[in-house]
């Protein structure tokens, strides 16, 4: 897997040198950013400009314009003495961002209630019948990336692109946080459970039940997850 991206980094280098390096921190953000929502990275961890040009083998300076993506994002600080540090985010903070998030997806679901074609609302039921199997398979990495693809189809169904911009940026702030307890078994049940009503809501063209039950399922969860990390304080 490490070859592979090194060999596309290095593949990206070969166009002409402006576009190379734009090429370069682009794919640098999308890969160091897919490792903080994915939890590889942790909050608090340190990432080093030397260490990041090594693993994929290319210069410092495609790296130095990819953590100040991340500052941009929010998703790293630029420390003066302890350089590029993953953000931390206090409970207080976490909440009022699940509550924004909550809104951002609710109106999300609205949108796609009204706006889904018939094949679209067959998709998504397709794929929330792979996240119950993958449910009761048990296979956390499945339900990871069938659970974005699922908020991303109401994404496409919503036909916003400046919200589902600022939902996706938000999502993937929260991602770190919200993996501690999203594959939980208490809280995989109620995922699921929570995917079917904004499902059937959202196929059913119920734009306020659409609503409510996205809105739900995000406060939901972000009440689960401010518990948990509270107790392990």
């Amino acid at each position: 897997m490490l070859k592979t991206k090194r060999d596309a980094l290095r593949k990206a280098a070969g166009s002409s040198e402006r576009e190379a390096g734009q090429t370069l921190t682009d794919m640098l953000y999308r890969e160091l950013e897919d490792a903080i929502v994915k939890g590889t990275v942790q909050p608090g961890d340190r990432l080093e400009e030397q260490d990041v040009a090594e693993r994929y083998g290319v210069s410092r300076t495609p790296v130095r314009e990819a953590f100040r993506l991340l500052a941009a994002s929010g998703m790293v600080e630029l420390k003066s003495r302890q350089g590029v540090v993953v953000r931390k985010i206090s409970i207080n903070t976490l909440l009022e961002m699940f509550q924004v998030m909550a809104e951002l997806e609710g109106l999300c679901a609205r949108l796609a209630s009204r706006r889904q074609s018939p094949e679209q609302d067959r998709a998504l039921k397709a794929i929330h019948a792979r996240l119950e199997r993958a449910a009761e398979d048990g296979d956390v990495e499945a339900l990871y990336l069938i659970n974005q693809e699922f908020h991303e189809s109401i994404y496409d169904a919503a036909r916003n692109a400046y919200l589902a911009e600022q939902a996706r940026q938000l999502r993937n702030r929260v991602a770190p946080f919200r993996r501690r307890v999203t594959y939980k078994p208490h809280r995989l049940e109620k995922t699921v459970k929570e995917h079917e009503a904004i499902m059937a809501a959202i196929c059913s063209h119920d734009a306020e039940r659409a609503h409510a039950a996205m809105r739900d399922h995000v406060n939901f969860l972000g009440d689960d997850l401010t518990d948990f990390i509270a107790l392990s304080e």
